[in-house]
């Protein structure tokens, strides 16, 4: 997570700094493709995760003690800051 995080912060220097240095190698180029795709990547997964966490709410208290749950919706906040963060729509 912590690589995806360096690369997709690597991608985005580079490419604010497009104009400073308008001829990118092949080799920074590759990096730039390299970390957007880990990132749509990223984005799928903690969707997904997002969903199975939902999932595991809506079984309630018939599942879930009320302290579990409350751990569940806290863990689904977590996830969703990360997905913002990650989106760029963060706080």
């Amino acid at each position: 997570m912590k690589k995806s995080a360096i690369l997709l912060i690597a991608a985005m220097l580079l490419s604010s700094a497009g104009s400073a240095f308008a001829q990118q190698t092949n080799e920074e180029k590759v990096i730039c493709q390299l970390a957007a795709k880990n990132c749509l990547n990223q984005v799928d997964l903690i969707k997904k995760k997002i969903n199975k966490i939902n999932a595991d709410i809506k079984k309630g208290s018939k599942t879930y003690s009320a302290e579990e749950l409350k751990k569940l919706e806290q863990k689904l906040q977590e996830t969703k800051d990360l997905l913002d963060k990650m989106e760029g729509s963060g706080k």
